[in-house]
């Protein structure tokens, strides 16, 4: 079996516990939940949405060897909670993609935490890894159904550049 790409999560207990895809990617075994931020992996790559830097192919093998990071947190202290993070680690931003899930269902870059980790995989060339997360949730194939041209352009581009090139065409 192939190694799968360790998907850490830094859990800020700000949104419902029911609709937490976080805590349902670490109840089926997914995804590490860490409480304290000191405990995330230096060298990771850091989904930050206010990174400069999207995800791409040249982060294959850091995410491969020190795993994926996202913070967990509301939309609403998002900005302020990545502003707070001592980073060890390597931002990346995701490009452009609409939201599959419930609450955010059509909304661009509105992501949940399960979402975001399987467009990464995804971009990464993570495919079967990011189909099998998404099958935690009846929505989650929807996500990849929605975003699958981008998704597929993203993957098979070469650089971040190459990926910003490619995400303005969808804007």
């Amino acid at each position: 079996m192939k190694k799968m790409v360790p998907l850490i999560v830094y859990h800020a207990n700000q949104d419902d516990p029911r609709k937490c895809t976080a805590k349902k990617l670490h109840r089926f075994g997914y995804a590490r939940l860490q409480k304290n931020t000191r405990g995330l992996p230096s060298h990771a790559i850091l989904l930050d949405p206010f990174a400069e830097k999207s995800v791409s192919c040249e982060d294959r093998i850091a995410s491969c060897r020190y795993g994926l990071v996202a913070l967990d947190c509301s939309w609403k202290t998002a900005e302020q909670t990545f502003q707070s993070l001592e980073c060890r680690m390597l931002p990346r931003a995701l490009p452009f993609l609409l939201a599959a899930n419930p609450v955010n269902y059509g909304k661009p870059s509105q992501l949940s935490t399960l979402e975001a980790f399987a467009a990464a995989l995804y971009i990464l060339g993570e495919v079967e890894q990011a189909t099998m997360i998404l099958g935690i949730y009846t929505w989650g194939h929807r996500f990849i159904e929605l975003n699958k041209e981008p998704l597929e352009e993203y993957r098979l581009a070469s650089s971040s550049a190459e990926i910003i090139q490619i995400m303005n065409r969808y804007i």
